[in-house]
């Protein structure tokens, strides 16, 4: 059973914002603000890492409008001749990625509401109530594609508009003496610039990861053509603009060295607001917590999609290639992703697994990135959208990954990094073994 084409040009924006934007701004600033050492190189590094994405995103919106079908970095690899690193990526994807964001999200938005009851920040309790919210919200996409997109329109108004006040009171009571404070810890102080920002830049990344995973669901797009392209470049404008007036507003409010203080938890500016500070926080805590359930919501629905496909192919555990025959979803997909997610709650904190993220998502798009240098030989390879100076975007695309993937290193613990690299080494013997039971089912 194929699935449907529903979702319109606004379901695909709000999907990549609801992806996009969530808790990561929030549990992200502390580590970039540290890594950056400085609140002007903070604000640079958020910049910097949404610029970065507009080369990914035109190679990205070229092999998208050529092949628009549910697969995304799978269907690419396979397409440029390597179904093996086609599988690589799924693997990488569903242990070291896409199940783990989830994960992430979920707990920092239990977190956020810890301003209520104390007991919500880093106990028992946050994982129960964060399971809670992931079994909710796998229901709403086990039963309708149409009605979780409908879902995360309504998320996506509702998260966008605390922020836009936090950027307005930012830029009003912006004081330069803030921005340019000089750095406290004296070892950042003696590292050089380009190496404060690539750090504080691989600690953006987690914040920026989502543009790809509307992809997943390109077969489920009404006009893919026309809607990817537009889609992806509005958004990466939007989110760009969104998180640096974000980092500037909370150079405002927080001072430097506290903030680095809140490293692994929650950074709320609105506690710092001279007036109404208890009101104030309280409201950014509720937003924020709004503003993760559309990301765990959109991660839910898009992530399942690429599992889906490759397990089509008999390359992967084949329940994940079933369809429910009444609501016609990726249902067993849906369903073990989150099961996965849920085991997650109860490893590591989050920080560690921001580095487990991190190195394998980096790694990833390395991968997808240079799939365009075998498609663009390929006979069938028609995109409707093609990539200004595509070769130098991509070696830009690619070139960008592999040198974050040194910041990565620098801003992340080494467990969480060293768990991904081994997870991705079990990759290879992966394939193989579904290989050999592919050619033994026919």
């Amino acid at each position: 059973m194929i699935l449907k084409r529903e979702l319109n040009i606004w379901h695909v924006i709000a999907l990549i914002l609801g992806s996009v934007i969530g808790s990561g701004v929030f549990i992200n600033l502390p580590i970039v603000a540290r890594e950056a050492g400085s609140p002007w190189l903070a604000v640079m590094a958020w910049l910097i890492g949404g610029i970065i994405w507009l080369p990914q995103l035109f190679i990205l919106a070229e092999m998208a409008t050529a092949y628009p079908e549910e697969g995304f970095g799978y269907l690419y690899l396979k397409k440029a001749g390597s179904p093996a690193l086609g599988f690589l990526y799924v693997w990488t994807v569903f242990w070291t990625s896409d199940t783990p964001s989830i994960t992430i999200i979920a707990l920092s938005a239990v977190t956020a509401l810890s301003i209520f009851w104390g007991p919500l920040a880093g106990t028992l309790y946050t994982k129960l109530f964060a399971m809670l919210l992931i079994i909710i919200l796998t229901y709403v996409h086990y039963r309708s594609v149409r009605k979780g997109g409908g879902v995360q329109i309504i998320l996506t108004i509702a998260k966008l508009s605390p922020l836009i006040l936090l950027c307005i009171l930012g830029v009003s009571l912006f004081n330069p003496e803030h921005l340019f404070a000089a750095p406290q810890n004296p070892a950042m102080a003696n590292k050089g610039m380009i190496t404060l920002l690539v750090a504080g830049v691989a600690g953006t990344i987690w914040s920026y990861a989502g543009f790809t995973n509307v992809l997943y669901m390109a077969g489920e797009m009404k006009n893919p053509q026309k809607i990817i392209p537009r889609s992806l470049l509005i958004s990466v404008g939007i989110v760009t603009l969104v998180y640096t007036l974000i980092a500037l507003s909370t150079s405002v409010f927080i001072p430097h060295d506290e903030l680095i203080a809140t490293s692994g938890q929650f950074a709320n500016p609105f506690l710092y607001l001279p007036a109404f500070a208890k009101i104030a926080g309280a409201f950014l805590a509720i937003a924020a917590f709004i503003s993760m359930i559309g990301c765990v919501n959109a991660l839910i629905m898009v992530q399942p999609r690429i599992e889906y496909a490759i397990a089509r192919d008999g390359l992967f555990f084949k329940t994940f290639a079933h369809v429910h025959p009444k609501y016609q979803t990726p249902d067993y997909s849906i369903l073990l992703q989150s099961g996965l997610a849920i085991v997650l709650l109860f490893v590591g904190g989050i920080e560690a697994l921001l580095g487990y993220f991190t190195l394998s998502y980096l790694l990833q798009n390395g991968m997808v990135y240079s799939a365009i240098f075998f498609l663009r030989k390929r006979d069938d390879y028609k995109p409707t959208f093609k990539s200004p100076a595509w070769l130098l975007m991509a070696i830009v695309a690619i070139a960008s990954q592999m040198y974050l993937i040194y910041g990565t290193f620098i801003a992340f613990p080494l467990g969480g990094v060293l768990s991904a690299v081994i997870l991705i080494a079990t990759g290879l013997p992966m394939y193989y073994y579904f290989k050999y039971r592919q050619l033994q089912a026919k």
